[in-house]
């Protein structure tokens, strides 16, 4: 692996480290750390410990953390690199669990940043389109792929009023404020279309959460959305900027804004 990349990766490892404390509690399980969500937002998952020098992950590590997420309501998740923890994925599809591939990707340096598509505008703390932009991907990640569908404007009312008092509003609303996540959401007709955040730590960000609404897409608002957190990202002097693409078209739509393939982000559930 060129030094380069392996710098780069093990930066993103202290990004996958880091982010989810400000948010979380840590179990510790050896060769594998779990994140337990504290108040309202997405759950999260476990990960290879850092810097873990023992021996390697098996099967009985990973059913052990599965147990222990099933105690606490949390998701049967793990998400790794491939080529920072490699032997991870044997333990975990032993243990039964299925293991999806995304590219995993970082904003070229030298790529020119977009000029500012209409549509998309970053939203602060008190915006009342909040709670729609943090709703539409929840709708578009239950209708996967970039084909058009049919959730639109009444399933995104019937979304945020499902979502009413869940505190994910004001959770998110307090980190746009102390600068620990920017949400962008590109609007049509009065409402959100698509929305995705970035979440920085120090000189690293990912890009997350980028989701159209199923009616919506064929239109570029997946690419203007990220295009408009990488703007922001950059203004607020974020060095390293990367993301995890859905599948390889998606990956090639990111390439278009100057993100190039790092390594193979892991997702098992």
């Amino acid at each position: 692996m060129p030094s380069d990349t392996r710098s780069t990766l093990d930066a993103l490892e202290q990004y996958y480290d880091t982010v989810p404390r400000s948010g979380a509690r840590t179990e510790d399980f050896g060769p594998l750390t779990l994140f337990v969500r504290e108040g309202a937002g997405w759950p999260f998952y476990a990960r290879p410990t850092r810097l873990w020098s023992g021996a390697a992950t098996t099967a009985a590590d990973v059913d052990r953390v599965r147990a222990r997420q099933r105690e606490v309501g949390a998701p049967e998740a793990f998400e790794w690199v491939a080529e920072t923890t490699p032997l991870l994925r044997k333990a975990v599809e032993e243990s039964g669990l299925e293991v999806h591939e995304h590219p995993l990707m970082v904003l070229d340096s030298s790529a020119p940043t977009r000029a500012p598509h209409p549509s998309v505008r970053v939203l602060d703390a008190a915006d009342p389109l909040l709670s729609a932009a943090l709703a539409v991907p929840q709708l578009a990640f239950a209708a996967p792929g970039t084909a058009v569908g049919d959730a639109g404007p009444a399933e995104l009312a019937r979304e945020i009023a499902a979502r009413l008092g869940d505190g994910r509003v004001e959770n998110t609303a307090a980190r746009i404020r102390t600068g620990r996540t920017t949400v962008a959401a590109a609007l049509g007709d009065g409402s959100v279309l698509c929305s995705g955040m970035h979440n920085p730590v120090d000189e690293v960000t990912e890009i997350v959460a980028v989701g159209t609404l199923p009616s919506a897409r064929r239109q570029g608002l997946g690419l203007a959305v990220t295009a408009a957190l990488a703007a922001d990202a950059r203004a607020r002097g974020v060095g390293t900027v990367f993301l995890s693409a859905g599948d390889e078209d998606v990956a090639r739509m990111y390439g278009r804004l100057g993100f190039c393939r790092v390594a193979t982000a892991l997702i098992a559930e």
